[in-house]
């Protein structure tokens, strides 16, 4: 049954079209299943009904036609209850609504499962017979699990109709969902930065140009095969020759009268080059897969490896320099930082990423250079997207592909308040941070995600609360030396003369690696990572340390802060290797005895746990400074990079504001000076609410600067005060979002957290 459920699948997602597919599916199932009857019913959220799309066994002329409210039947019922219904006798139910378009009267069995995906319905599929009976266990483990695999390929086969004209259904759906990830709106023709080759991204295309993707396969192919010829020679003086077999596996596999044979016809049939070899390639690996002999089995990743090595040759053909338009926007399967800079200054004006959430790191780089983004558009042919106009809204996460005239006119109209807003807020940049009450608080810049940060003198911030002094270790292929290090670190702290410097030490692990120092965990977040990697590399630590102090000859404005500390005896090791640093140096160049400034030492409080222990810390260090971003992520147990827990990350969770809160609290209590450099700070509502907490230091990407001071300048302290206790009584994230645009609203802020004034 297992084949027979991947076959089913497998068909289903090559069909471009979602109604072919769909009648396909049901009469598969029917048969498989050896029923009188399958049918599958899809949602329609914006008339609250299911529609019956394609049955084998039910009246053809109700298909598209034939609607259940979700509260009606039982097809609302399985709906409702989200999971499978079944009855030996449906017309006794209690639930059972009569349809006489569809003539189901000489059926009397039910089974109907949920298809969900994201706890979002989509549809409804069933089985039915004349028999009355319960279906058995098998059967309904068949068809739940039908309905599970079934759920990705339909949000996929969805977004295919929305973004290729489909003229069967008569109109043409334009709207995807995904998490915004950096406010703004921007509107543009879409560049696709093309994946790595590999076959599970490759959109299904047909293009009837048959003899020109000839051409290109067959161009592919034979540079495969010298690839294959190249490596065999390279490898030919190090492995056996019985090895080296693999490769004229891969030469035959490649020859017409197999792979290349199924190739040809598909391409013949109107497929192209890369559509029919993933068609025939995905077609290969479920037979292989599905054959007994276990030697025989795993050849399917042989088979998955070839088809990957030729689409990587068909990418290449495809990589033609284009030329860029003015102004546009990005799109790819995961936008990186390193694309970021490559295409900022190139007309960039939003950001598309299929995967990523609101805070991976290409939305935090987004944010800093003020670029409207969307993370998480699941399940999108990445390939249609590209030269389509489209509308990205930062604040919503709504994405618009070929907007008709009246959505545009909308949205330039948005637009252009928006820059009027930015030269608005542009006003208060050199003016103080101070509430209309008189209270004050410093803003500071978050530094060092580019290599450039000279803009950043300007942006209206009194110093830097975090320089990630990661960036440079990352774009080399060995560690930096002390000397190259201590050039880096002068050149910050002499750029913000007068003003403080909070480097923070290296922090890598996680999300972020060097490639000359590979770290491969199962939970890398958990793992090795920030200061216990330092810790345990003291030659790492005390050289980055070292270069600090010297740098900081003549400047005294340095202040040191140690990443991911959860524990009191690693802050002791930290500064014992610190004041090492120190007093070597002072040995060392003794021209500077009694000049050599100590900088001051501080901790990230991101692990729940030092918040128990803020006391002991106290005693050790000069400053704390919340990094909300990891320990939201820690509190609420959520992998902040995973698009499908994006929406259980949420720095407005009441766990998170009340953890917030007992900082502030406890840090006064015990007079440590307090900051903040979470992506928190940089949210008008976050800045409002950590005010009103006690925090009197926000640090942020330099796009916010402004845009904070404005908010900060436009509200009453005590105002701010009441706000937070309100939002702190609250239950859920949702209700905090709730209230906290409302309050905006009230006191003319609307603009920050939504398009337009």
């Amino acid at each position: 049954m297992l084949t027979t459920l991947r076959r089913i699948v497998l068909e289903f997602s090559q069909d471009p079209k979602l109604q072919s597919a769909l009648l396909r599916m049901v009469s598969q199932v029917k048969k498989a299943m050896n029923t009188d009857c399958c049918s599958v019913y899809l949602a329609d959220y914006e008339k609250q009904h299911f529609v019956l799309m394609a049955s084998d066994g039910l009246a053809e002329d109700s298909l598209g036609h034939t609607t259940i409210g979700f509260s009606e039947g039982l097809v609302g019922l399985v709906g409702q209850r989200e999971e499978p219904l079944n009855i030996a006798n449906a017309r006794f139910h209690p639930h059972f609504k009569h349809i006489p378009e569809v003539r189901e009267d000489e059926l009397n069995a039910f089974l109907g499962t949920p298809i969900i995906h994201r706890r979002k319905v989509l549809g409804i599929l069933i089985i039915q017979q004349k028999e009355a009976r319960n279906f058995t266990e098998n059967e309904e483990a068949f068809l739940v699990t039908l309905s599970a695999q079934l759920a990705m390929v339909l949000v996929n086969a969805e977004a295919r109709g929305i973004l290729g004209h489909n003229q069967d259904n008569g109109k043409w759906l334009k709207q995807l969902k995904g998490v915004p990830g950096s406010p703004g709106v921007a509107m543009g023709n879409i560049i696709v930065s093309q994946p790595k080759a590999d076959l599970d991204s490759v959109s299904l295309q047909k293009v009837y140009a048959s003899a020109e993707q000839l051409k290109r396969y067959n161009e592919a192919v034979a540079k495969t095969r010298v690839d294959f010829a190249d490596m065999s020679v390279k490898l030919g003086t190090i492995i056996s020759d019985a090895s080296l077999d693999i490769f004229e596996v891969y030469k035959q596999l490649l020859d017409t009268a197999n792979l290349g044979k199924d190739v040809t016809s598909k391409i013949n049939s109107g497929w192209s080059a890369e559509s029919a070899l993933k068609l025939v390639i995905d077609n290969y690996i479920v037979k292989f897969e599905s054959i007994e002999d276990s030697y025989l089995r795993e050849r399917a990743s042989d088979i998955r490896d070839l088809g990957n090595r030729v689409l990587f040759n068909l990418q290449q053909q495809a990589r033609v320099d284009e030329s860029l338009p003015e102004e546009f926007i990005l799109a790819a399967q995961d936008v990186t930082a390193s694309m970021l800079a490559e295409y900022q200054h190139l007309g960039l004006k939003g950001i598309i990423s299929l995967s990523g959430s609101n805070n991976s790191h290409a939305a935090i780089l987004s944010r800093a250079l003020g670029l409207p983004a969307i993370m998480g558009v699941e399940s999108v042919p990445l390939a249609q997207l590209h030269q389509q106009l489209a509308i990205v809204d930062g604040y919503s996460g709504d994405l618009f592909i070929a907007p008709d005239e009246a959505l545009k006119r909308e949205y330039q109209h948005l637009i252009a308040e928006e820059d009027a807003l930015t030269v608005k807020v542009k006003q208060v940049v050199d003016l103080p941070a101070i509430t209309q009450d008189g209270k004050a608080i410093e803003l500071l810049l978050n530094a060092g995600l580019s290599t450039g940060f000279e803009h950043s003198q300007h942006s209206g911030a009194v110093g830097i609360g975090l320089y990630r002094t990661e960036i440079p270790f990352m774009n080399r292929s060995c560690f930096p030396s002390e000397q190259e290090q201590t050039l880096w670190y002068r050149h910050v702290l002499s750029a913000f003369p007068k003003q403080t410097v909070t480097m923070r030490t290296l922090d890598v692990g996680g999300d972020k690696s060097l490639p000359y120092f590979p770290i491969v965990e199962e939970n890398p977040f958990l793992g090795w990572r920030g200061i216990r990697i330092t810790l345990d590399h003291p030659e790492i630590f005390l050289l980055q340390v070292r270069a600090m102090i010297k740098a900081n000859l003549g400047q005294n404005n340095l202040e040191i802060m140690l990443p991911m500390v959860s524990s009191v005896s690693e802050v002791d090791d930290a500064i014992r290797l610190i004041n090492q640093a120190y007093y070597e140096l002072s040995s060392e160049l003794p021209e500077t005895e009694g000049k050599l400034p100590r900088p001051r030492i501080g901790i990230m409080l991101e692990v729940p746990g030092v918040i128990f222990q803020l006391q002991e810390l106290s005693r050790r260090v000069d400053f704390f400074s919340v990094g909300s971003n990891d320990l939201t992520q820690y509190l609420l147990a959520v992998d902040r990079n995973n698009a499908r827990v994006a929406s259980l990350y949420d720095g407005y969770h009441p766990a998170v504001l009340r953890a917030l809160k007992t900082i502030a609290d406890e840090s006064g209590k015990y007079m440590v000076p307090l900051s903040i450099c979470g992506e928190l700070a940089s949210d008008p509502a976050g800045a409002i609410l950590l005010l009103a907490m006690g925090y009197d230091k926000l640090s942020m990407n330099p796009h916010n600067v402004a845009r904070i001071k404005w908010v900060i300048r436009h509200i009453d302290f005590q105002r701010a005060k009441v706000i937070l206790a309100h939002a702190l009584s609250l239950e859920t994230a949702k209700q905090v979002h709730g209230y906290l645009n409302e309050q905006l609203e009230q006191i003319g802020l609307g603009g920050f957290v939504r398009a337009g004034m």
